[in-house]
């Protein structure tokens, strides 16, 4: 009974930590809740073996809690969550082992226990992934432009890369349906310097292996393309992962899957892409009140509707045309951003 006090409290307290990261620094509703089930449920497990447990408890007497050992500095966050992952896990396998006891294996649900310690380490992984992530996330937001060297209006795609940025875009995407993937490694590699001297984020649309290769910030992932969970196992942890979604529900799928962000479209109806389904600014409003993730507003976006845009929610606007098919690219992307800095304020990046 020691044992499994000792196992009990050690686990809640490791969820604990875990759950209030989850909570209070990344703003993760499914993670936050997940976290919390998994507590309750350890909490009601516990009850079973009844008041057994604190009859047993002696923490006076405890022969560890004599012991000082030396504990190392944590280094940032991630270690933290890595430190009481660990935690969680070792007291879920020991209190697995001792639920195999003939006298224990009627009053604890052992399979339960190993079920929850790989939860665990999924839960882990993707906490320390998002914490990893965090500065690149912190830029999703202002002016998002979409290169698509098919909408330059026959102009160079690396000049109408580098006037959107001298204009103030703080992601770049590149996206190419059409062209060999030698040529678009290439371009990926330009666009990647090109991003890096701009200190903008540079995307690749649905190819997680061109943006592996290039070494990306990440990767945006359409309904039909790479499954999310796929894209996270060919890209390290720091890259981010956007997903496109029409509905309230393939955004909610987007939240429970941990998508770094969510673009929402189309929000108008746009020339750039031929295949797009509507979304509109009522879709935008109910999918800001389902997450706190940067949402990316995207299709048919420009100076005389962006404010409706950021009223309803966005924290980004993904354009094609309005920047790329404007006779000045820079100067367009320049009046988007002012325009998104005046109704955000001076501290909006």
């Amino acid at each position: 009974m020691r044992v499994l006090d000792a196992n009990i409290d050690r686990c809640r307290e490791g969820l604990r930590v875990l759950e209030d990261v989850a909570r209070f620094i990344l703003d993760d509703g499914f993670l936050s809740a997940n976290l919390r089930d998994l507590r309750h449920r350890l909490t009601q497990a516990a009850a079973y073996l009844g008041s057994g447990l604190l009859t047993a408890r002696r923490a006076n007497d405890d022969v560890g809690a004599a012991q000082n050992d030396p504990q190392e500095p944590l280094l940032d966050l991630a270690e933290l969550v890595t430190a009481n992952s660990k935690r969680v896990q070792e007291a879920l396998r020991v209190l697995e082992e001792f639920s195999r006891l003939p006298e224990l294996s009627q009053l604890l649900d052992g399979p339960w226990f190993k079920s929850a310690r790989f939860t665990v380490y999924g839960y882990e992984q993707r906490l320390v992934g998002r914490l990893l992530r965090r500065d690149k996330i912190q830029k999703l937001n202002g002016l998002y432009f979409i290169l698509d060297h098919t909408t330059t209006q026959g102009r160079p795609e690396m000049q109408v890369a580098e006037q959107a940025l001298q204009g103030g875009a703080s992601v770049l995407q590149l996206r190419d349906k059409v062209r060999e993937k030698g040529i678009q490694l290439d371009v990926a590699l330009a666009l990647k310097d090109l991003c890096q001297r701009y200190e903008a984020l540079f995307i690749v649309n649905n190819d997680p292996d061109l943006a592996l290769a290039v070494n990306a910030d990440g990767v945006h992932l359409g309904q039909r393309d790479f499954p999310l969970s796929v894209a996270r196992q060919i890209l390290p942890l720091d890259r981010i992962i956007g997903v496109s979604a029409a509905t309230y529900d393939e955004a909610h799928q987007a939240e429970v899957d941990g998508a770094d962000y969510i673009a929402v479209g189309s929000i108008y109806p746009t020339m750039s892409k031929t295949d797009t389904r509507p979304a509109g600014l009522e879709t935008l409003r109910r999918v800001r009140g389902l997450t706190k993730r940067p949402l990316v507003a995207i299709g048919g976006i420009n100076l005389e509707n962006i404010h409706d845009v950021l009223e309803a929610g966005a924290d980004a606007i993904a354009v094609i045309s309005a920047v790329a098919g404007a006779p000045d690219p820079g100067q367009a992307a320049e009046q988007l951003v002012d325009r998104f800095r005046r109704y955000r304020g001076p501290d909006s990046g």
